[in-house]
Order: structure tokens, then sequence, then C-alpha cells
């Protein structure tokens, strides 16, 4: 009886099948994500949320995001987006603590010009 259902088998012997009468396809083998590009994106992500380290972790998160960017159009493998938002948040954080320590220089060099020092009691 459950014959009765099933199509008949294939001619082809080089065709494989599942038991179910369908060719045997695998599914597509995805290329793998850049490493390169994850690590950007956890270093921008760092740049943004650790302070006053966030300059140098950036300028690292740019370059591997660079890096990345590059290998993922030689290579095509995945991690696009990755690397796109490691370079996004890694210039933000670099910058951001770019102009932090600019501004915390310009005040300390103020008040060391201003000549009002409380130290000279001392």
């Amino acid at each position: 009886m459950s014959n009765l259902y099933k199509d008949p088998q294939s001619s082809d012997p080089f065709q494989e099948t599942n038991g179910f009468n369908a060719p045997f396809n695998p599914p597509p083998q995805l290329p793998p994500t850049n490493s390169k590009a994850v690590a950007s994106m956890v270093l921008g992500i760092l740049a943004v949320v650790i302070p006053y380290l966030g300059f140098i972790i950036g300028i690292v998160g740019i370059i591997l995001s660079s890096l990345s960017l590059k290998e993922i159009n030689r290579h095509g493998e995945q991690g696009r987006g990755m690397a796109i938002a490691g370079l996004v948040c890694s210039i933000i954080g670099t910058l951001i603590y770019a102009l932090i320590i600019i501004f915390l220089i310009v005040v300390f060099v103020l008040a060391a010009s201003s000549g009002d020092n409380p130290f000279s009691d001392i």
C-alpha cells in the first residue's frame, strides 16, 4: 500500500536520492565570516564605552575594519556590515575621546598660564 504513492525511481545512476525520490541537494555553503570584521566591531563598541583608552582602541578598530573590508572584497567573505559598524563606532569613539583630551589640555594650559597658583603658599 505504501508503494502505491511513491513516484518511480530516477533512471540516472549518478543522482543521489534521499529516500523520498527527491534529488539530494545539500544546502549551499555560505562563505565564512571575516574574523577581523568581528574584532573591529567589538573594538568599535569598546572605543565608545571605555573612557580615555577608547582613543587608542578606536584607532586600532579603524585599522582593523579597513583591513577587513579589503579582505571581504578580495575573498568574498561575509561580515561587511560588522566591518562598517566597527568603522563607524571606532570613528565616533576616537572623535569623542580626542575632543575630551583636547578640552582637558586646553583647560590645563589656561589654568597654568592664569597666574593664580593655588599651590604657591605651600
